[in-house]
């Protein structure tokens, strides 16, 4: 097996376990389509167009909710603010990297990427490049194949499951890749625990709320670390 084939394997695998707690994520996504009574091959294109599980969720609900376009493009962006940290910290990885690269691989940078990638920013640049897309896109492609699965499953799970638990646990989860960097694991603690607590808030307004204030916990941490 040559090595360029073994990173690549080595990316799908990592990525694999990461996906799974974001699965009924994405039937959360697929039900907030359903329930904002826009059109399902509208509401499934915000997947590839915006792919970030959380500031997706904001957005659909809050348009679904009435809010005005521009004020929920807004949130969504906050919901995102994370990924400022994210890219400041593979800037110097990055740097290394192609031009093509550098415009690509940001598209792909989720919460479960940067748990892998961390890690792994003193391997060779072209290692890190594979392993990088591998396991970036192998997020992407199961993340529209379950936001279109959320289209039709959403609707008929039981209450009872309360799917929307899905997301603090997926952040949660990301915290044992995340040990030794504090910031991060904070940020994450945070705003589990404050979406889980806010998560009776109209129009799923607790996802903006914990992501808020989980990104002002790990910034604080951030600076007290320094």
């Amino acid at each position: 097996m040559s090595e360029a084939v073994s990173i690549r394997r080595r990316g799908f695998i990592d990525a694999l376990p990461l996906f799974v707690p974001a699965f009924p994520f994405g039937l959360v996504i697929g039900l907030a389509v359903v329930e904002s009574g826009m059109n399902k091959l509208v509401g499934w294109s915000s997947a590839p167009l915006i792919f970030g599980g959380a500031a997706q969720l904001t957005l659909i609900s809050l348009l679904g909710s009435g809010a005005a376009v521009a004020a929920a493009i807004t949130a969504a962006l906050v919901v995102n603010a994370r990924h400022v940290m994210y890219s400041a910290a593979l800037a110097p990885t990055f740097q290394r990297q192609p031009r093509w690269f550098r415009w690509l691989g940001p598209y792909v940078l989720i919460d479960q990427l940067f748990a892998l990638v961390s890690v792994r920013v003193d391997d060779d640049p072209d290692v890190f490049r594979t392993y990088y897309l591998t396991a970036g896109f192998t997020f992407w492609a199961l993340w529209l194949i379950t936001v279109a699965t959320g289209l039709f499953v959403g609707p008929i799970v039981p209450v009872e499951w309360n799917l929307g638990f899905a997301v603090p646990i997926m952040f949660i989860g990301l915290i044992v890749i995340g040990i030794g960097r504090w910031p991060q694991t904070i940020a994450a603690i945070v705003g589990a625990g404050i979406t889980y607590v806010a998560a009776g808030l109209p129009s799923r307004t607790g996802l903006l709320v914990g992501a808020l204030v989980g990104v002002m916990a790990g910034t604080i941490a951030e600076r007290f670390k320094k």
